[in-house]
């Protein structure tokens, strides 16, 4: 990795991703705080989305400083990665302005991930340097434990991040793959389907869809709530194929680890990396079909290949 150092940073401007690297918790305490601290007191105003633990020993940390810094847990944001970028929007939108300067503080990416969500999550984190290119004076903080992290998860920060931070040294990486990559096709491969997958041909008549995916997710012993939300969200999946994704295509149904996993694989493609975390304009007829699956389900996994569209949807049983 070839960088440039630098032992301070100004506030530039425009949009500042940066990944920060500590090693163990008093470093990430006092690294956080101390960013936390000079929006505070720079009247920026400063969001810090971490786990409820870290949240409680920052604002002991920060002191009356905590006061005019807004926090929120990491586990209620962004259990399913997809819902960050909407978040930090929000907040752009709430609290951004001409002349104002923002500062943020994300960790999407922590030991407790599943293997699925750490990779959606490295995508959350490559597509925020899509997301707000244009938003203006934003510098977010993306913290990494390179005490919990495995090596290759670190070297990925690296790639997806612009700036990197180690300590007080602030570094420009060449290792960054730029915007071009970023809103690339997604196609991470994904496990096979068991072989023992239900399977359905997906077709116009969508109630036959809906009672498939409803009989599966009452024998897997998903509440009522959650079946509810599942077939809502499969149901605006299916809908995307007949109408975007060649007329037809296959929903493949299994159990994995506690969750029920539905797979819906069609010859669609997908224009915008962002479509499932923005919300389509009211006045536009669609485009909200991902969007909903990603509020309703605990993981969405969406691939784009040559030969079409892959959409899984995870459901928790419960």
């Amino acid at each position: 990795m070839s960088v440039t150092h630098s032992e301070r940073v100004e506030h530039a401007d425009e949009f500042r991703h940066e990944a920060l690297f500590y090693a163990g918790e008093d470093e990430f305490v006092s690294a956080i705080a101390a960013f936390a601290r000079g929006g505070a007191r720079a009247g920026e105003p400063t969001l810090v989305v971490v786990s409820e633990r870290r949240v409680d020993l920052l604002r002991e940390a920060l002191g009356a400083d905590a006061d005019d810094v807004h926090f929120a847990d990491m586990a209620n944001v962004g259990a399913n990665p997809a819902r960050i970028i909407p978040a930090w929007r929000d907040f752009v939108g709430k609290h951004g302005g001409p002349d104002v300067r923002l500062r943020g503080v994300g960790e999407p990416i922590f030991p407790e991930r599943s293997p699925d969500e750490l990779i959606e999550s490295q995508r959350h984190e490559s597509l925020l340097n899509f997301a707000f290119a244009d938003a203006g004076s934003f510098w977010l903080v993306c913290p990494y434990d390179t005490d919990a992290l495995e090596t290759a998860v670190i070297e990925e920060a690296w790639r997806s991040h612009p700036f990197l931070a180690y300590g007080d040294h602030h570094l420009e990486s060449s290792e960054y793959r730029g915007l071009e990559a970023a809103t690339a096709p997604f196609a991470e491969p994904l496990s096979a389907p068991p072989q023992e997958a239900a399977e359905l041909h997906i077709d116009e008549r969508l109630e036959a869809v809906r009672r498939f995916v409803a009989d599966h997710a009452v024998r897997a012993g998903l509440s009522r709530e959650r079946i509810v939300d599942l077939v809502l969200a499969l149901n605006e999946i299916a809908t995307n194929t007949v109408r975007h994704g060649g007329g037809h295509g296959v929903l493949r149904i299994w159990n994995e680890d506690r969750r029920l996993v539905c797979e819906v694989r069609d010859g669609g493609s997908l224009d915008n990396p962002l479509a499932d975390r923005e919300l389509a304009p009211l006045e536009e007829p669609g485009g909200r079909g991902l969007w909903i699956a990603n509020q309703l389900c605990d993981l969405v996994q969406i691939r784009c290949l040559p030969s079409g569209m892959i959409v899984r949807l995870h459901m928790a049983f419960g």
